[in-house]
């Protein structure tokens, strides 16, 4: 099958947590999804699309998701509820996923539009891709991390210490490997390796 129609069809809730400086990377991985056939459903946090940062303003991250998707952006809690009572999405897919969403997905709170998306989307079984980027990946996040790697349906895309000098305790998905986590999630298989450290760098 050529590779622009693997997702042919395929429904894809795609939501953003406030982690800002991946949002360029993210946006790059939602094109690569869009252009292998997928249905882009788009998501944010209530701060990813209310935050302007030095990384971008809000309603410009808003308007780049929406032109990726074709359409307008969920933001608020209502809005996502019914993803899940209706079927709306084949997978859902959070990236990133920064160490308060993972911490709240970890301990069921739904207090904003992506944390309701996700759960919505889990009633019915089907699952769930987060790609991790937070400072605290081996640090406070960890045992959240480690809780949504046990839990059924949660696939993760392979991350990587991004700075082992100035951040230690940081980590990053790898978002060029997005698209290949979601067509094996989409199979119930978690894409191997899941951790490792990132090369070519010299300290």
């Amino acid at each position: 099958m050529p590779t622009e129609n693997k997702l042919k069809g395929v429904r894809i809730g795609y939501g953003l947590s406030g982690s800002f400086c991946t949002f360029e990377k993210s946006f790059t991985a939602a094109e690569r999804l869009r252009d292998m056939g997928a249905e882009l459903l788009p998501i944010m946090s209530f701060n990813a699309a209310k935050v302007d940062t030095r990384f971008g303003k809000a309603a410009d991250n808003i308007g780049r998701l929406e032109d990726i998707a074709g359409r307008k952006i969920i933001k608020t809690i209502e809005d996502a509820e019914p993803i899940g009572p209706k079927r709306m999405c084949d997978i859902m897919v959070v990236a990133p996923c920064t160490a308060n969403s993972a911490a709240k997905l970890a301990v069921g709170i739904t207090d904003t539009p992506l944390t309701m998306a996700v759960k919505s989307h889990l009633r019915s079984g089907l699952p769930v891709v987060i790609a991790i980027s937070t400072n605290d990946a081996l640090g406070a996040c960890a045992k959240n991390i480690g809780i949504l790697q046990n839990y059924r349906n949660y696939y993760f895309v392979p991350y990587a210490q991004d700075d082992i000098v100035k951040k230690p305790a940081s980590m990053v998905a790898d978002l060029s490997l997005l698209s290949q986590t979601v067509e094996m999630a989409l199979k119930g298989v978690q894409i191997q390796p899941v951790v490792g450290v990132k090369q070519g760098r010299d300290y």
